[in-house]
């Protein structure tokens, strides 16, 4: 597992889709449950970090989501009252 745990400490630095798939690989390694204790812990430690990784990286994409108004500026996607 030294390799994996090598990967998490550079979750940091990976872009979202990159993220999202070690996430989801460590997830379905976890639910075949055939690991040893020490190799699941590992590998939920390193999912955890990933996880927040993509929380990051998706709240900083929300914000820079914007309306595009018909004058031309920019509205925050929070400020607008269009269903």
């Amino acid at each position: 597992m030294e390799n994996q745990n090598s990967g998490s400490d550079q979750a940091a630095e990976l872009p979202y889709e990159e993220s999202y798939a070690q996430l989801q690989s460590i997830l379905e390694r976890l639910e075949a449950a055939d690991l040893p204790l020490a190799d699941s812990l590992d590998l939920y430690e390193a999912g955890v970090k990933l996880a927040a990784r993509c929380g990051v990286l998706l709240e900083k994409a929300e914000l820079r989501v914007r309306k595009w108004e018909p004058d031309g500026t920019l509205t925050e996607l929070s400020d607008t009252s269009d269903p």
